[in-house]
C-alpha cells in the first residue's frame, strides 16, 4: 500500500538520505528539492512529501499547483536505487492522478523528464501522459495528462 505523508522531524533524515547513483543526473537531490519548497513556501502551492510503502519511506515527490490554469505539476519524483523496480513510482503517480480527478480542481497534470531517463518515459507513457512538444528546464521533455 502506497501512502503520502508530510515530511516531519520523524522522516526528514530518511528522506534527505535517499540518493540516486552519483553518475546519474535525472533528478535533483531531495535536499535541493526541500530547499526549493522552502524558497517558494510563501506562494503556498508547492507540496513536498514522503512516499511510503506501508511504514517504510521509499520515495519523495513534490507537487506544484497552478489553480488559475487548473493544472497540477509533478515537479519532482525520486526513488532511491534500492526502491526502484518495485512499482512504487507507478502506484504513486496513479494515486496522484486519481486524487487530482477526485478533487475536481484540475484539468490536466504536467511533468517532465530527462530524455535519457527511458524508465521514467515508459512509466509516464504507460499511465497515459503524452509529450507536449515542449522542451523545458535545460532540455527536459514535457508531458501532459488530460484528466
Amino acid at each position: 500500500m502506497i501512502s503520502f505523508r508530510k515530511i516531519t522531524e520523524d522522516n526528514f533524515t530518511a528522506i534527505i538520505q535517499m540518493k540516486r547513483p552519483d553518475d546519474e543526473k535525472f533528478v535533483a537531490s531531495n535536499v535541493y528539492s526541500l530547499a526549493q519548497a522552502w524558497l517558494y513556501r510563501e506562494a503556498g502551492d508547492v507540496y513536498p512529501f514522503a512516499i511510503y510503502h506501508e511504514e517504510t519511506p521509499v520515495g519523495f515527490m513534490m507537487l506544484d499547483e497552478d489553480t488559475e490554469e487548473r493544472c497540477l505539476v509533478i515537479w519532482r519524483i525520486m526513488f532511491p536505487e534500492e526502491h526502484q523496480g518495485k512499482g512504487y513510482g507507478t502506484r504513486a503517480i496513479q494515486q496522484i492522478i486519481q486524487m487530482a480527478k477526485d478533487s475536481g480542481k484540475y484539468d490536466f497534470i504536467i511533468l517532465d523528464y530527462v530524455p535519457e531517463n527511458t524508465v521514467a518515459k515508459h512509466v509516464y507513457e504507460k499511465l497515459g501522459f503524452l509529450q507536449t512538444g515542449e522542451i523545458v528546464n535545460n532540455g527536459e521533455i514535457e508531458m501532459k495528462l488530460v484528466l
